[in-house]
């Protein structure tokens, strides 16, 4: 049980209400940010705008998946108007106050360096990521679909990394029929996709790689598709970039080629919220018992304290 927590969910997509559903039934104290749209109202949750909520009592604060914009603005399905997240609110919260976001940006991280608040990036937590591979391979494997004209069985797919999200993709085209490549910069991985019976390439091979593409996916939150590897793909290549934003290829570049590229770090929250949603609940009642354990403690060494100092 959460009771006693007090817990501040700010804007989000359907995931948060899967969150928000799990946490009133574990009873902690909830205020709702950036929810006015949502038709349905939360019993025990309450509504406020981000200048109303008396943020010296609230223990954490859950961001969406996505986390910020680069200027602290908050993505959220169900607001009316922007949500921004200021240093200034923050820095009233108690300090052991953490806030728990999908990923930690650079705007998160200085936020964290000027507050002193922790940001817990969960979604780079390996059971959390592992899990929510699954739907977001499941994802790009509809957009495969829906934006070429050939069949997967058989198609020529190259995935880049061999992450968590990279191995699942590999391994889930490849089951479908795909003549799979797999691109990495690590000796182990090479030999982990060999074993697995898959193509393996150096990630220096990348332009090669490519040459003959059908789909394309990256997982790497890094500039991997440049300009360079790029000029040697296909025109007819789609290409799947499941990274963080900006993602790791040369939007830009592919448009001018006309190659058809998708951004796409949320598929989890757009192609199976609810699934996607109880992975992170899962995560984040862990993580909010524990800092519900450690308010305690803190709340009787304050009461000792204060205990001796009247003595």
């Amino acid at each position: 049980m959460l009771t006693g927590l007090n817990v501040a969910v700010i804007g989000g997509d359907a995931r948060q209400l899967e969150i928000i559903h799990r946490l009133i039934e574990l009873d902690a104290k909830l205020t709702l940010i950036g929810f006015e749209l949502l038709e349905n109202p939360f019993l025990n949750a309450a509504k406020e705008k981000m200048d109303d909520v008396r943020f010296r009592e609230i223990d954490a604060i859950i961001l969406p998946a996505g986390g910020t914009n680069g200027k602290g603005e908050v993505e959220s399905l169900f607001a009316k108007e922007p949500i921004f997240l200021a240093e200034e609110l923050i820095g009233q919260t108690p300090e052991y106050c953490v806030l728990f976001s999908g990923i930690k940006n650079e705007y998160l991280k200085e936020l964290e360096k000027k507050t002193g608040r922790k940001v817990e990036p969960v979604l780079e937590r390996d059971d959390v990521a592992i899990c929510n591979s699954v739907p977001t391979v499941e994802g790009a494997l509809l957009l495969a679909i829906q934006n070429t004209d050939i069949t997967i069985h058989g198609s020529k797919t190259v995935i880049v990394g061999f992450g968590r999200v990279g191995m699942t993709a590999a391994r889930a085209f490849s089951a479908l029929g795909a003549k799979v490549k797999v691109v990495s910069g690590k000796k182990e991985d090479l030999a982990r996709i060999a074993e697995m019976s898959l193509e393996p390439v150096p990630l220096a091979e990348i332009g090669e790689a490519v040459q003959d593409a059908d789909i394309c996916i990256n997982t790497v939150p890094a500039l991997v598709l440049t300009a360079g590897v790029l000029s040697k793909m296909p025109s007819r290549t789609f290409i799947i970039d499941l990274a963080s934003k900006p993602g790791g290829t040369d939007f830009r570049y592919a448009e001018k080629r006309g190659i058809k590229a998708f951004l796409a770090p949320s598929l989890p929250g757009i192609v199976a919220p609810k699934t996607a949603g109880k992975i992170l609940a899962g995560a984040l009642v862990e993580l909010l018992t524990d800092l519900l354990i450690r308010k305690e403690k803190l709340n009787l060494w304050n009461c000792e304290e204060n205990g001796s100092d009247s003595d």
